[in-house]
């Protein structure tokens, strides 16, 4: 039988409304709740981890914002995602925008079908996931609701919906 995931990619509170948060996080927190819901398949996770040696790193010099510190508030799944779903969906902890693990886990599972992404950030770690799922299985179906994501800026989100479509990820949705 043929298997779908959904990939929910870093809704944590620092994204949301914490360190990093936007308005437009903030609005897609129901939709994605609901897509996990009424989703006919696997749902698993990604949490973006860091340290406190955070500003420390390549990504803590460019951005200079500490976020997503492992096992403070701001970097826990938002409550209303994580209870939309059953206790026991993995959760993958990334250092990085694109989870290798993620991919992994992914390519060792018999009869995938698709993949689909929701999340934040559109333009950082929805699209790198989006393109490290499509190297590691180009003949999987890898799609993205682009009423369940959002970027740092609305224009930044639309980039990288059109981004992906060119790469042949589908993007289903309005936004």
């Amino acid at each position: 039988m043929a298997k779908n995931v959904l990939a929910v990619i870093d809704m944590q509170n620092d994204f949301i409304d914490g360190a990093l948060g936007t308005k437009e996080a903030e609005a897609i927190v129901e939709n994605v709740a609901a897509q996990i819901r009424d989703f006919d398949g696997e749902v698993v996770y990604t949490r973006d981890t860091h340290s406190e040696g955070y500003l420390g790193t390549q990504e803590g010099k460019k951005l200079p914002v500490p976020h997503c510190i492992r096992d403070t508030e701001g970097w826990q799944i938002r409550t209303q995602v994580s209870q939309a779903c059953s206790k026991d969906a993995r959760v993958f902890d990334k250092p990085a925008f694109g989870s290798v693990e993620l991919a992994e886990y992914l390519r060792d599972m018999p009869d995938l079908e698709s993949v689909t992404l929701i999340g934040l950030c559109t333009d950082i770690c929805v699209i790198s996931n989006a393109f490290v799922i499509k190297a590691f299985l180009p003949e999987v179906t890898v799609r993205v609701n682009a009423d369940c994501c959002a970027g740092v800026t609305p224009e930044s989100h639309r980039n990288a919906l059109e981004a992906m479509k060119m790469c042949q990820v589908e993007v289903v949705g309005e936004a």
